[in-house]
Order: C-alpha cells, then sequence, then structure tokens
C-alpha cells in the first residue's frame, strides 16, 4: 500500500466524516493513530479535530474551504505515515481500514437519490397535494 495514496483517501474521508454521526469515532481513531506514530503530536491533533467540526458543522463554509481542509489533512496523514519507517506499513494499513469505514459510514449518511412514483385519484371536489419531499400548502 502507498502510504500517500492511503493518505490521500483518509484525509478526503475524514473532513466528509466531519459533518456526519462518523466524525467522534473517527476523530477517537486518527488520534489513537497519532499516539501511535507520534506521541506528542497528538493533544495537539485532538483539539484541532474538535475545533474543526464546528467550523465545518457552519454551513456558511466555501467549498475552496472544504478543499484546503482535506489537502491539508491528506498532508498532515502523509507526514504521519512516513514519520517512522517502522511503523509506517502497520499505520498505513490501519489509516486504509479507517478510510474504508468511514467512506461506507458517510454514504450511508448521504440522501439518497431514485425513482419516486406517485399516483392519486380525485373525485367531485376533492383536492390531491403530492410531493416527493417537503410541501407547504397555504389556503385562504
Amino acid at each position: 500500500m502507498d502510504p500517500t495514496a492511503v493518505a490521500g483517501l483518509a484525509g478526503s474521508a475524514l473532513v466528509a466524516a466531519m459533518a456526519t454521526d462518523a466524525w467522534q469515532q473517527a476523530r477517537d481513531q486518527v488520534v489513537a493513530l497519532w499516539r501511535r506514530g507520534r506521541p506528542d503530536g497528538a493533544p495537539a491533533v485532538e483539539g484541532e479535530l474538535t475545533e474543526l467540526r464546528a467550523v465545518v458543522g457552519d454551513s456558511r463554509h466555501s467549498a475552496e474551504f472544504d478543499a484546503a481542509l482535506v489537502r491539508l489533512w491528506q498532508l498532515r496523514l502523509r507526514d504521519l505515515l512516513l514519520a517512522d519507517s517502522a511503523l509506517t506499513a502497520e499505520l498505513t494499513c490501519e489509516l486504509s481500514r479507517l478510510a474504508d469505514e468511514l467512506a461506507q459510514r458517510t454514504a450511508a449518511d448521504e440522501p439518497r437519490i431514485g425513482t419516486v412514483h406517485i399516483e392519486g385519484h380525485a373525485t367531485g371536489q376533492g383536492r390531491i397535494y403530492q410531493a416527493g419531499r417537503d410541501l407547504n400548502i397555504t389556503e385562504t
């Protein structure tokens, strides 16, 4: 496994997970990896990830911000994987597994896109209101 490629996938998955229910698990696992690879940096990473969750949860950030955040964490994770050659293979394997888990969990949180068939029949003065999603009706 190529550590740079794994870090790229994991950085993307980590940032995507920041706005989902998978976040707590993702943060804990990334911090655990840091404790193994760079124990002195783990508390700072834990704090940064906690702060970033609040920022990512705020819908006012831009797509450019998201892209920069992904790139930042791809680089940081790559540096973690390459910091200790004795741990590189092991940490790369663990990070790859985490990236796969996060990708599956965040995909489960995404809205489903599919086909909806709605059919209604009214007689006389009957009314039918149908929607595939939100519906607001104001009658006077």
